[in-house]
């Protein structure tokens, strides 16, 4: 018994110091949002929720740009119990639709006459196809943010100076472009299975990288600045639709290695809103920091190739 109660406290330790050790950097920042406008997309949960309570307490007006109307209008009311701003509004959008993107820029530009900062958050690991037949990792998390942000830049540059914040991961590392198969199948790789949807996650999550890496250059010589960060490894639900057998075996491993969406939400806020690191547009950041990348995700011609590809997809060529 008394080995049992050791052992035990041993575990509970090794858990407490753990949590502890990857608490992530805090963002430090001051920056008050008064008379503000930003978006955050999937920001009824997980980081993108904890992202826009945060820019809400300082005084953003926030647009919650999500997909299920019930589950953001539960977050809204959650957003303004905690912070007290009224500011804060859903917008239907689903990344998924191009339609949806397009009538969701229609609708921001039409009742709103601001934007300062963008923040593209939302990301899933779901198979199957969007409504335009796009693999739907590579149209969540790429192309449907790619759209949504070309539709805004007009207004970012007029309201500058201003921020485009876009959640990429560490996946990035394992990801790569192949342009044969986007071409062949309109997505980033082929398969189902859980690894397979992984690899599609890490290619999606390198091309957030590519198109951060375009924008701006394009932006250059503009008001308006971009960034891509890793957030850390956070418990989200991003991994919700996958099988039985993948969320039982990788239980353990977030209730012990992963961090709080507080913790995951720190870096998209320094990108967002830390003054100073506007020569660094274009640049990827974690733990609040900068990092150097490897040499696929700044490369030039891929990026741009991948921009033009998207234009096409997107029906804007």
């Amino acid at each position: 018994m008394f080995t049992l109660l050791l052992v035990s406290a041993g575990l509970i330790a090794l858990y407490v110091l753990l949590n502890w050790y990857l608490k992530l950097p805090r963002c430090k920042s001051n920056a008050k949002l008064h008379g503000k406008t930003v978006i955050v997309t999937g920001s009824n949960t997980g980081i993108g929720k904890t992202t826009a309570i945060d820019l809400s307490r300082r005084g953003a007006r926030v647009i919650m740009a999500c997909r299920d109307k019930q589950r953001a209008e539960v977050a809204i009311s959650d957003i303004k119990k905690e912070t007290g701003n009224n500011e804060v509004v859903f917008m239907e959008l689903d990344l998924g639709s191009l339609q949806s993107v397009r009538s969701f820029a229609e609708t921001f530009l039409k009742s709103e006459f601001r934007l300062d900062i963008l923040v593209n958050n939302a990301g899933l690991m779901n198979g199957g196809k969007t409504k335009d037949g796009v693999g739907m990792i590579f149209g969540v998390n790429h192309l449907g943010h790619f759209l949504l942000t070309v539709l805004l830049l007009d207004r970012l540059k007029e309201c500058g100076p201003s921020r485009v914040v876009t959640v990429a991961s560490k996946a990035h590392e394992f990801g790569k472009i192949d342009f044969n198969c986007l071409s062949t199948h309109k997505d980033l790789a082929v398969g189902e299975s859980d690894w397979a949807l992984f690899q599609k996650y890490s290619h999606s999550k390198l091309c957030n990288m590519l198109f951060t890496h375009q924008l701006a250059k394009r932006l250059e010589g503009t008001n308006v600045t971009c960034y891509s960060l890793h957030p850390g490894a956070v418990k989200t639900e991003i991994g919700r639709y996958s099988s039985f057998l993948w969320r039982m075996m990788s239980a353990p491993i977030l209730s012990l290695f992963f961090v709080d969406a507080e913790s995951g939400a720190q870096t998209t806020l320094y990108c967002a809103l830390q003054e100073g690191i506007e020569p660094l547009s274009g640049c990827y950041f974690s733990c609040c920091e900068v990092q150097k990348v490897n040499a696929n995700a700044k490369d030039d011609a891929v990026a741009k190739k991948l921009w033009e590809v998207s234009e096409t997809l997107c029906g804007m060529s």
